[in-house]
Order: structure tokens, then sequence, then C-alpha cells
């Protein structure tokens, strides 16, 4: 009998690589793998126009997809992309920001505001200095180009004060004009990667800051999740765990090859030394796939979710998984 061949979109990311070379098999299925190393086209091409059998999304669009009830998505606990996101937050050197209670009142560009990263930043700055969204002037728009548009639909609360920038203009440009202060942003803008003196991160030292943030939280931000079209699932119920599993198999798989000294794993020097030391700070499991694992992270995402108005209720994190897929089989 034929397996079933399902198409997922997703980037060449190491904890996805087993399975693509064959390393990791999944049960049942034969993945063909669209690879894109641009997640925002990933998720427009899936959110829009369904056009992949399973994709990585980008959590924020799935929590918000999720609430509306709508969404023809159904989600597995897999985390094929996290990062630590202070490092995102950069400002204009002339717009008198020296800490971040600074952004009090000043206006902050976002690509989209559901975007994950902005989510995390935006709960990240009202819980540890106190600035509120509803204390900054937001705007949004493309980073690069004047053409990026909201994939979610915005229902925003009065109090927070949000605008399209204009036809034409792009954050990173206005920026460094100081037409605005500060940016939050997933990619990191032209100006600061061409060192543009008018620009520099919001935290000096983003990494010392980001090993507090966890040694105090545990918290390991989830940039994006991945998802299986709902028609398809219907038809193939059984997909929804045996894909979880795969991903689960391929990412033990790729942190175990890290510390295997027969072969070069990483053009990264010492890079078995510096998983080391992750796990000292994060533990064994430092990147851990399912909900239980992932609750307080989850947990605190859905929370900064419905304070931002991305929702409208605060969602539980087990009514974003097919049940099957909270629990696996133990002999």
């Amino acid at each position: 009998m034929p397996l079933l061949t399902l198409d997922l979109g997703c980037g060449d990311y190491d904890v996805v690589r087993p399975l693509k070379d064959g390393a990791v098999r999944a049960e049942g299925m034969d993945i063909n793998f669209i690879t894109i190393n641009r997640p925002p086209e990933v998720h427009w091409r899936m959110g829009v126009h369904q056009e992949f059998d399973a994709a990585e999304m980008s959590f924020g669009s799935f929590v918000a997809g999720k609430s509306r009830g709508d969404f023809p998505f159904v989600g597995i606990p897999a985390f094929v992309y996290r990062k630590f996101r202070h490092s995102c937050a950069y400002v204009n050197v002339h717009a008198g920001i020296a800490r971040p209670e600074d952004l009090k009142d000043k206006r902050v560009g976002v690509p989209e505001w559901q975007m994950t990263a902005t989510v995390w930043l935006r709960g990240f700055l009202q819980d540890d200095y106190g600035v509120r969204p509803s204390d900054v002037r937001w705007f949004t728009g493309g980073l690069e180009s004047s053409e990026r548009k909201e994939k979610v639909a915005l229902k925003l609360p009065p109090e927070i004060k949000i605008e399209n920038i204009p036809a034409g203009k792009n954050l990173s440009d206005m920026l460094v004009a100081g037409e605005i202060d500060a940016l939050l942003s997933a990619q990191a803008p032209a100006p600061y990667v061409k060192r543009v003196p008018q620009v520099r991160r919001l935290f000096a030292n983003p990494r010392e800051v980001e090993t507090d943030h966890f040694h105090r939280t545990g918290i390991f931000p989830i940039m994006h999740v991945v998802i299986i079209r709902q028609e398809f699932y219907q038809r193939h119920p059984w997909v929804a765990q045996s894909l979880y599993k795969a991903l689960l198999d391929a990412k033990n798989h790729c942190i175990a090859a890290i510390f295997k000294n027969d072969s070069i794993h990483s053009v990264v020097p010492w890079a078995a030394n510096h998983a080391e030391d992750v796990q000292q700070l994060m533990g064994a499991d430092f990147w851990p796939y399912g909900v239980e694992a992932n609750r307080k992270t989850i947990e605190t995402f859905l929370r900064y979710s419905f304070e931002q108005s991305l929702t409208t209720k605060q969602l539980k994190a087990e009514e974003l998984f097919p049940r099957e897929t909270l629990e696996t089989f133990h002999v």
C-alpha cells in the first residue's frame, strides 16, 4: 500500500533536517518538503492560500486564528522555531531612549501587530518595565518595503493608538530619519545590519538580558508552530500525532548529534561546548515540544495575546491542539 504524501512548507531548520534527509522517518507517510527560508512567505502562502498540507506558522497568527473560531487549520505542539527576543528592539540614537521605560509616549514601529516577536516584546516591556501597549504610539507597515499588510484583522481598544505608515514609506527608513523613535521587528532592519550610526539596539547586551529573563521566568519564546489543513486532518486524523512524533524524533536526533565527537556538525567552533552551556542554563531538553513541557511559555503568550487584543478571550493551552497530540504512548 503506498504511503500518504504530505506536502510540508517549512524552513531549513536543523531541528527538522533529520526528517528531511531521511535520518528519521514519519510513520505511514512520505513527506514532500517545500523548503522556503523566508518564514513570512510560508505563513502568508499557507494562511491566505492554503498551499500546503502542513506548514510552519507564526504562533501569533495561529493563536489569533484559533480565537476567531473559523480557522481552517489544526496545530500540533512542535515548535520548529524559537528565539529570545530582547535583541529585536531598536531605537534611534537621538530619540532620548536610554532604557526601556523611556519608550512611554514614543513612536514605535512594528511590521504587524500580531507578529509573534512583537507580541512577546510588548509583553516583556509591560511585565518587566511597566510600559503598557497603551503608553506608546504604534505605527505598522513594511520593514523594508511599503507593501506589507496585517494578515489578521485587528479589533483594538480605543486606548491603543495604532496607525499605518504613509504610502511609499518603510519602517527602517523612518527609524533612521527620526520619523519613528523605536522599532520592534523579528528581522533585523537593514540600517542596523549596515551599522548606520542613527540606529542601535535598545538593549546593549541582549544576551545578558535574555539570560536573566530566562533565569527569572523559565520562558524560551515560541515563534512558530506546525499546522495542518483542517480538511486534510479530517480525512487523515492519524496524521497529527504521527507528524508530531516524527518532528519530535527529528528534534531529538538533531540535539543528540551536537554532542557526538566522531564527526563535524557545525561550522561554529566549540559548538558542543556551547550546547553544554545552554543545557546548564536551560536543562537537558532545552528545546522542548509538547504542551506540558511548554505550559508556562504557552500560557504567558496566551495572556499577552488577550491583553494586546489579538484574542477576544484568554485561550487555554489545551484549546490549541488536538487531544491526541497532548500525550504520547509509552510502553
